[in-house]
């Protein structure tokens, strides 16, 4: 190493990533169960390592299939920086505090929160990373989840601050891998499943999202995003693969309008096969059939 040159100890690599780094996380263990979701069976945190995969969608949409199958469900919005929950549900009441906890409102058979019940519109959130895993600690531990059959958390994409606080204060929480098939997408994804992994947080699957597009004048799949990069995906990390969406225009009009496809129109083929994947979650977590 040359004269006056310090190597940075925290980033140290080494083969199979930073090492000292994520064994320091996985030593520092779970934090204690925090009071708000005490009641919370299991818990679902939606991931991606790639923004713009359809990762909110997603999470919205299972959320509100596994309620239309009898679930008690809440859906959480950890995305602090770009909260899309609130649109995507319509929503725009403000959480009513009560007893020193807040109470989440509810929709479609949900309870919901997101930090833009909290601030204004238009109001950015500029914080850094302790700044944000505080709040999400909050917005789990201070709100009043109740009882719940799980609770889906719409995370963030990359693998930074909040997907560590998720697997930290949630030790029992599973993954659903959000991707498209294109190699720019699954080069992204495949940092995420090694971080999870790293984490000790266990992956429930993949699901392929913006699969293939079928035009009005004909059947034929057209996959503008390329093809297999799910299935392959799945194939390398023995995950199995939950579900390979379309491409849908009404699924996009319904978030922008604040209905969610599989609670606006519950027969069209993409809710169905949401339905599907809520069915297979359902499965892989041992979910109690619903009364």
């Amino acid at each position: 190493m040359p004269v006056g040159r310090r190597r940075n100890w925290w980033c140290e690599p080494v083969r199979g990533g930073y090492k000292w780094w994520y064994q320091s996380l996985k030593n520092a263990g779970a934090l204690p169960v925090l009071p708000g979701i005490e009641g919370v069976a299991h818990f679902i945190a939606v991931a991606s390592g790639k923004g713009g995969v359809g990762k909110t969608t997603v999470a919205v949409n299972l959320a509100v299939a596994l309620a239309q199958r009898g679930r008690r469900v809440g859906l959480l919005d950890a995305d602090v920086y770009g909260p899309s929950i609130p649109v995507m549900l319509g929503l725009r009441a403000r959480p009513i505090a009560s007893g020193g906890m807040l109470v989440p409102p509810e929709c479609f058979g949900l309870k919901a929160m997101s930090i833009g019940f909290l601030i204004e519109e238009d109001q950015p959130v500029i914080w850094r990373g302790p700044m944000v895993s505080k709040a999400l600690m909050e917005l789990m531990g201070k709100v009043a989840w109740g009882a719940l059959d799980c609770l889906v958390v719409d995370l963030p994409p990359g693998t930074g601050d909040p997907s560590i606080t998720v697997a930290r204060c949630l030790p029992k929480a599973s993954i659903i891998i959000v991707t498209t098939p294109q190699p720019v997408a699954i080069a992204d994804v495949r940092k995420a499943v090694f971080m999870f992994r790293r984490l000790g947080t266990p992956i429930l699957g993949i699901v392929e999202n913006m699969a293939w597009f079928c035009c009005t004048h004909s059947d034929e799949r057209i996959p503008i995003f390329g093809s297999g990069g799910g299935e392959a995906l799945s194939r390398e990390f023995e995950i199995p693969l939950l579900a390979s969406l379309p491409i849908d225009l009404a699924l996009r009009e319904s978030g922008d309008l604040g209905e969610p496809l599989t609670a606006s129109q519950p027969e069209a083929p993409a809710s169905q096969a949401f339905a599907r994947l809520a069915e297979r979650v359902a499965k892989g977590l041992h979910l109690a059939p619903a009364e």
